[in-house]
């Protein structure tokens, strides 16, 4: 329902979702296994794999990665995900784009960049983590069937999955938590049945066998390498608070760290037996598995890792979204294959997840391959994030003593995980780093090109231009383009307005309409935001549109501006019918026709190198994404590209001379000699 007058109105358009209504209740936590749990739960298929290695086993090594594992569950997962990342929530949403949108009200520039690092390494972790935990589950096969070809299995796997994104997953999704609930059960029970007859390896518990691990063992730091896997998973307890609510979150982690503790133990307790051994290609995980129920575990193993991808993969389309409506992405199409709340589905990521995943596999064949390209990434996350938590409690929180102890804690092990995981950067790491470098700097790119947009676009007074806009509207004798024009407007109040759209409508080509319209589209900072102002500049002749929509809101822009017409012509401010005689006497709708305009830098600027290296390349990117009428629903309507020059540094400078044309008498005297 609109409210208050014509000149200044703002309304809600649909519903306000907050996710921190979501309540505690036992469906919530069983949801809640299903979509954020999958990829830590299923840890425990490889960590003590990587950590024994073909090391020989001695109880310093498996007490001392036991603890490692314990303490990074209890530091990195519980206190600093679960308790703090939480409580760090932007309207009951979060992740990295949501902290991100949190702490940059406090006008700090710098925010942008440890959230583009962030997400860049999130993206680079999806083409890892499904291929490196499926293979983990698969591979038990090779224990009663050693010749088991494995990497078309998983290859199979992965196209499956990937094909099925495109239907949503609505079905498949309600199974997600009860497969979960089964899994953690197993692993549970399996490591109980290890631990109670040798209880004596609970004393990993104590923090000193992971520092003799770190300080004493021969080379024992690189061990964190391996140790961090266990956490790895950890990003997305905070990333979907939205879907799952905090409560809902906190009580399954109860139950998941219980489970995965009891296995991790059990793994432990096992391993103990095995001292002056070494693995020689034997999974712990399956190792402790009755040989009877070896078959059913793998299958169980498989699904968990299945999900573990499916929830990794729609995160990935959650962050991508997020990033283009910050206009971090390049524009994408999005399409909504169910009705699910936020279930999002981008055909361009998930081919290239696809392809990507498929290349990890034929590229590196086998899981314990992979682990050097699992995890690299993900530790530049947890540093972002971080770093922006630590920011967040200086200034919203003002809490110095808290943010001196996150600081120096979170950084302190974080930073020691990166360091020891640098030695995997040979065996694997390079692709993932290499796949986030790729994504920062296309993000870093359209950043720097925005800015310099932004910088040199110009804003001139409205109001001068009011007179010019009522003669131009009553000209007969320019032919009238449309009876409705609508310019997407860089400007966002009814004061200015972009010189562009001046110089489009009066310069380029004189344009005539009956009605001009001015749409601003913001994105703010509260996530389901979703309201619009319209300032009336010309009673039903010119209109300024102001939309703000949340970075988790429905973008579509067509069907909102469409929504905001019928609400203006349930006032009568404006009349849709069409202003044609012939026309309006049947009742037709008015006719729109959109200006699309694309700025482009001035050939006749003198830009720096650098300047120019971010415009040829934010042309590339714009040549390979989504056109701007295709992102806001425009491509079946009636539009017009044009493209505007911007000086984007100061004009360039030319030199010419005027050449004098001599007259018929300077000709003769000069043929003659008496001119030289």
């Amino acid at each position: 329902m609109i409210t208050g007058n014509a000149n200044d109105r703002s309304v809600f358009m649909g519903n306000f979702h907050d996710s921190r209504t979501i309540k505690l209740t036992t469906a919530g936590v069983l949801v809640s296994l299903g979509i954020i749990y999958g990829d830590i739960g299923t840890s425990p298929l490889y960590v003590f794999k990587a950590i024994v290695g073909n090391r020989p086993i001695t109880e310093d090594l498996v007490l001392g990665g036991m603890s490692c594992v314990f303490w990074t569950l209890t530091l990195i997962t519980t206190f600093k995900y679960i308790y703090l990342a939480l409580n760090a929530d932007n309207k009951g949403e979060g992740g990295i784009f949501a902290l991100y949108a949190l702490v940059r009200r406090y006008k700090a520039a710098w925010v942008i960049f440890p959230a583009i690092i962030g997400c860049a390494s999130l993206i680079a972790d999806g083409f890892i983590t499904p291929p490196f935990s499926i293979s983990a589950a698969v591979e038990g096969l090779t224990i009663d069937y050693p010749n088991v070809p494995t990497v078309p299995i998983v290859i199979v796997i992965l196209v499956l999955i990937f094909f099925f994104q495109q239907f949503g997953t609505n079905v498949v999704g309600k199974t997600f938590g009860p497969i979960m609930m089964i899994w953690f059960i197993m692993i549970g029970l399996l490591g109980l049945v290890q631990l109670l007859p040798n209880l004596h390896v609970l004393r990993a518990i104590n923090p000193v066998y992971a520092w003799n691990l770190l300080t004493k063992y021969p080379e024992g730091f690189w061990l964190l390498g391996e140790v961090f896997l266990c956490t790895t998973g950890a990003e997305a307890l905070y990333s979907d608070l939205g879907h799952c609510g905090k409560g809902n979150i906190r009580v399954g982690w109860g139950f998941v760290k219980i489970a995965l503790l009891l296995n991790y133990f059990g793994q432990a307790a096992w391993l103990l037996t095995k001292q002056g051994s070494v693995l020689n290609g034997q999974i712990p995980f399956y190792s402790i598995v009755p040989e009877q129920f070896l078959i059913f575990s793998i299958v169980v193993a498989t699904m968990a890792a299945v999900i573990a991808s499916q929830a990794l993969i729609s995160g990935t389309f959650t962050l991508v979204n997020e990033a283009m409506k910050l206009k971090l992405w390049p524009s994408t199409k999005v399409r909504y294959p169910s009705q699910i709340k936020g279930q999002i589905y981008i055909p361009a990521i998930n081919w290239i997840l696809m392809i990507g995943s498929i290349g990890v596999v034929w590229i590196f064949r086998v899981s314990s391959a992979m682990e050097g390209a699992y995890g690299l990434a993900i530790i530049l996350n947890m540093l972002m994030t971080t770093t922006l938590l630590v920011f967040y409690f200086s200034t919203a929180k003002h809490s110095r003593v808290r943010t001196a102890f996150i600081g120096i804690i979170f950084f302190t092990l974080e930073i020691l995980f990166l360091i020891s995981n640098f030695h995997k950067f040979e065996q694997g790491g390079w692709f993932t780093y290499s796949i986030a470098i790729i994504f920062f700097a296309m993000m870093f790119i359209l950043l720097k090109a925005r800015h310099l947009r932004d910088r040199h676009t110009e804003f001139v007074d409205l109001k001068h231009y009011v007179p010019l806009i009522q003669d131009l509207q009553a000209d007969n004798s320019i032919p009238k383009e449309a009876t409705n024009l609508v310019y997407m407007a860089v400007a966002d109040s009814k004061r200015y307005i972009d010189s562009n759209i001046i110089y489009s409508i009066f310069k380029k080509r004189p344009k005539r309409a009956d009605v001009y319209w001015f749409v601003h589209v913001d994105t703010v900072d509260s996530p389901y935001t979703s309201k619009y102002s319209v300032d009336t500049i010309v009673p039903k002749k010119c209109f300024f549109v102001r939309i703000k929509l949340g970075f988790k809101a429905d973008h579509r822009v067509n069907l909102l501006f469409n929504k905001i017409l019928h609400d203006l012509a349930e006032t009568s401010e404006i009349d849709l019918i069409s202003h044609y005689d012939s026309l309006h006497k049947h009742s037709m709708p008015a006719d729109f026709k959109f200006i699309i305009l694309h700025s482009l830098a001035s050939v006749d600027s003198e830009i720096s190198t650098f300047d120019n290296l971010v415009i040829q390349g934010y042309r590339y990117i714009k040549k390979h994404s989504l056109s701007t009428e295709e992102m806001y629903g425009l491509e079946l309507a009636n539009i017009e590209v044009e493209n505007v020059p911007i000086m984007v540094g100061p004009p360039a400078k030319v030199r010419i001379k005027r050449e004098k044309e001599e007259t018929e008498r300077e000709k003769e005297l000069k043929y003659h000699g008496h001119l030289n």
